[in-house]
């Protein structure tokens, strides 16, 4: 298996709606938005899966070194050396891939986050620099199509937290802010023995408002020159603002269900967004 298989087996076995917003780039694009995620990936799973928190920080200063060696010497990890073609080809900055690293290092340090703002910091390391790395493989002529890229990934990252509450619960974290949750209502223990009230639900009415908010700021600030080139993300927030209103809809459930779409209707959306353009 060459690095890049490597790669799309990573995506594809994620199932993740990225996946499908994927599918219609040209060849080169795919090759290396996949590998940028394979490694969003990788990095992920080392603090989601080690329960020893040691371990997991040596296994990222060991990511540390393999992005290092992207730059500046010969990666070893597959993902690594697929990642090395998308540097080349599309100038991803180093300092943007570490940056992922320490955001997913915080996971390490806190389980919980006093307000939106120190969140802020989290979403942003985790997803909003993951957004800017996807527009320059995806391609821009505007600069103002950074700061898009970086509210549209601020926006998924929220949306990933409304989705999985109950799961990162059980995990032992929650990333939803504290003093939001004081100020509705609810605690930590409603949170962990996922007690979904009315009190939980107008939270997270709250923080789908927000999200929402950031998809529509994040397209305010797109530019019609680089619509074109920046559908695949135009498609990954149809299927995420569709899921938002499936969870919505459901009751905001999110402690004891975790809502999804299903690969046929995430592919659906996918085709309808791309041939609006």
């Amino acid at each position: 298996m060459n690095p890049h298989e490597y790669c799309q087996q990573k995506a594809a076995q994620s199932g993740s709606s990225f996946y499908y917003s994927f599918l219609f780039l040209p060849e080169h694009k795919r090759r290396a938005i996949t590998a940028l995620y394979a490694f969003c990936r990788e990095v992920d799973d080392v603090v989601d899966e080690c329960s020893d928190a040691g371990v997991a920080r040596m296994k990222l200063a060991w990511w540390r070194k393999e992005v290092a060696g992207i730059y500046h010497g010969q990666p070893q990890h597959p993902v690594a050396r697929a990642l090395s073609e998308a540097v080349g080809g599309f100038k991803l900055q180093e300092q943007h891939l570490q940056e992922i690293i320490d955001g997913m290092e915080m996971d390490l340090d806190y389980n919980t986050y006093p307000d939106f703002e120190s969140l802020k910091l989290y979403c942003h390391r985790v997803a909003g620099v993951v957004g800017v790395l996807s527009a320059e493989i995806f391609g821009y002529q505007d600069p103002r199509t950074l700061h898009y890229a970086t509210d549209l990934g601020m926006a998924f990252q929220l949306t990933n937290i409304i989705r999985d509450v109950g799961e990162d619960a059980r995990r032992g974290r929650i990333y939803l802010p504290l003093d939001e949750m004081k100020r509705h209502g609810v605690s930590t223990a409603d949170i962990s023995r996922a007690r979904e009230t009315d009190h939980f639900k107008r939270l997270m009415a709250f923080q789908i408002d927000r999200a929402l908010g950031f998809y529509d700021r994040a397209f305010a600030q797109l530019p019609a020159a680089d619509r074109k080139s920046q559908r695949a993300g135009i498609i990954m927030a149809a299927i995420y603002r569709t899921l938002l209103d499936e969870i919505r809809a459901d009751g905001c459930r999110v402690l004891t269900q975790r809502t999804s779409l299903t690969p046929i209707r995430k592919l659906w959306i996918a085709w309808k967004t791309w041939i609006r353009g």
